[in-house]
């Protein structure tokens, strides 16, 4: 592990973002600034891929010197994130806050998924190369172990209690499962009909284990049985996976389409297709549920879906080039 301490540049607003944004105000007759924020109730964390940054968005302040800024995740106290290095073996650690880079972590080939858990304790990062999931003490700010889980691994998902974490295996066809009390990897298994499982959620009680594959199926899987539930056609190719809070829908992108999918989590059927633009991969819902935002690869934007009406009320540029994943502080 390689410690830095020094503070990434910062780019400042864009002139060109806020006059927008004015002339948008008063077009609409809007009358406060509150009310133009409203869906961004707090912060979201966009990765810039191609821009090797990472965008505090709606106030559009952004962190560079992060090469290749591909998956990340926020604690649960909003002050901490993790970010993986698409093309370097690395992971970095920030101060949410600063912006700062605590710490860089060398944790293999092919970094993936990152995630943080639920007390803030323990973190994940993904090696596909390697097949392993390193776990960082996020206190002590160490890499303090790597576990072997399968063939390929992609993303990490943990229980709201922290005792487990589940992992796709791109390249196995299943799901690992690590208990992080003692570290070690302690199950797998399959999830047929889907093809590289890829990302992957929760659902609110925690019974469903949510699997998006990498060429355009859904899965749901019983974690009490290890039934499998459903698969679910959707959009075509990979993305990300996410279940609103309170659980009344199931967003997924499409990074080879143009389209978000909601997917009604008790019929396990595909309830609207939303067209974003082209290429949308990370989805994220805000921590209430009322909105959830999709990173568009493809426009270098971040499309802003009304949970309520299940439109696009927003379609906010980036600060940088190709957003890819997003983490919001209180469902990531």
């Amino acid at each position: 592990m390689t410690l830095i301490s020094h503070l990434p540049t910062r780019r400042p607003l864009r002139l060109a973002r806020i006059c927008c944004a004015v002339a948008l105000a008063c077009n609409l007759g809007i009358a406060s600034a509150a009310e133009l924020q409203e869906p961004f109730p707090a912060p979201i964390y966009v990765t810039l891929q191609t821009s090797n940054a990472v965008e505090n968005m709606p106030i559009g302040q952004t962190w560079d010197g992060l090469a290749s800024a591909h998956f990340n995740a926020v604690g649960p106290d909003g002050n901490l994130m993790l970010v993986s290095s698409k093309d370097l073996p690395e992971v970095y650690l920030l101060d949410v806050h600063s912006g700062e880079k605590l710490a860089t972590f060398e944790i293999g080939p092919t970094p993936q998924g990152v995630a943080i858990g639920p007390n803030g304790r323990w973190g994940l990062a993904v090696s596909a190369g390697s097949g392993v999931v390193a776990v960082i003490d996020m206190k002590a700010q160490k890499l303090v172990k790597s576990i072997a889980v399968g063939k390929v691994p992609h993303n990490a998902r943990f229980t709201a209690d922290g005792k487990l974490a589940y992992v796709t295996l791109q390249g196995g066809g299943g799901v690992a499962v690590v208990d992080m009390q003692t570290l070690t990897k302690v199950d797998e298994f399959p999830v047929p009909g889907i093809k590289g499982p890829h990302n992957l959620d929760l659902s609110a009680d925690g019974n469903t284990l949510w699997i998006r594959d990498l060429v355009g199926k859904v899965a749901a899987v019983d974690l009490a049985t290890g039934k499998e539930l459903a698969v679910i056609p959707v959009g075509l190719g990979h993305a990300g996976i996410d279940v609103v809070p309170g659980g009344q829908y199931v967003f997924t992108g499409a990074i080879a389409d143009h389209v978000v999918d909601v997917i009604d989590p008790d019929t396990f059927k595909v309830i609207k297709r939303i067209d974003v633009g082209q290429g949308p991969h990370g989805v994220r819902a805000s921590r209430d549920g009322r909105w959830v935002y999709a990173a568009v690869t493809g426009t270098d934007k971040v499309a802003v879906i009304d949970t309520r009406t299940l439109e696009v009320v927003k379609q906010v540029p980036v600060d940088g080039e190709l957003p890819f994943w997003l983490s919001v502080v209180g469902n990531d």
